[in-house]
């Protein structure tokens, strides 16, 4: 088979072919690093939560008995549930030993002109209840400025979450740690059905399919034009002396 790609081609598609290949092992590894992490959710401990704190066990199954603060309340914006925007909500909970945690009791509907903020029912009892232990919200890329919190007015309503910035607020030590309610605890509310990740392995395995069929893709391009330009060549190489090589007559 004769096969002559040009050089430009050449250099141009193994830069992409290269470029695939490298995307494509890099979401295999990602896809990796969340089985692990979903393996981790799902063979947690149950543990009491100061023991999970204790031990930093992520994800730990816990039970804690305490008390929520009954009117400070921390509204994270920008969380959809269902095809609805709205926010989570985060409740301080004392521990019986005094220590203070944050509690995720889930999401509530946000108005779209943002001109009230939705009513968060609690009471100050002392109460037992149960979730997984995780990390704090990460804070991601920040667009504007940043949020602005006052120890007078609750709820408060924030886009960003910042540990620091929380404690200056409440005028509390948190663990940095926040507890995940379970779907089933009535101090509640929606849109409590936590994951280890939100995207799952198999998205990552998806991802890195489509990267190797683009590099396989990539290939057989430099393959076919290679090809058609050693056909060409040749065809040209083979005609008449002064025959233009487009001239078919005989």
């Amino acid at each position: 088979m004769l096969f002559r790609p040009s050089i430009t081609l050449t250099l141009t598609l193994v830069i992409l072919a290269t470029l695939f290949a490298r995307l494509g092992a890099w979401q295999l590894e990602r896809k990796q690093e969340k089985e692990e992490l979903f393996d981790l959710f799902e063979n947690a401990p149950t543990l009491s939560a100061t023991q999970a704190i204790e031990q930093q066990q992520r994800f730990a199954q816990v039970e804690a008995v305490g008390r929520y603060d009954e009117e400070r309340h921390i509204l994270l914006d920008n969380k959809i549930w269902r095809g609805r925007a709205g926010v989570e909500v985060l409740t301080p909970f004392t521990l019986s030993d005094g220590t203070q945690l944050l509690v995720n009791r889930g999401w509530l509907p946000l108005p779209a002109d943002r001109s009230s903020l939705p009513a968060v029912p609690t009471g100050a009892e002392t109460r037992r209840i149960s979730g997984r232990l995780n990390g704090l919200p990460g804070q991601g890329p920040r667009l504007g400025q940043a949020d602005v919190l006052v120890s007078d007015r609750w709820p408060q309503l924030i886009t960003y979450f910042d540990l620091g910035s929380l404690e200056t607020a409440f005028g509390l030590e948190l663990e940095p740690w926040i507890l995940q309610l379970d779907a089933d605890d009535a101090s509640g509310f929606e849109g409590r059905q936590w994951k280890a990740a939100v995207m799952e392995p198999k998205v990552h395995g998806a991802y890195a399919l489509q990267w190797f069929s683009l590099m396989i893709t990539a290939i057989i391009i430099w393959i076919v034009l290679g090809v058609r330009r050693a056909q060409l060549l040749k065809n040209e190489t083979s005609l008449p002396r002064g025959t233009p090589s487009g001239d078919t007559t005989p």
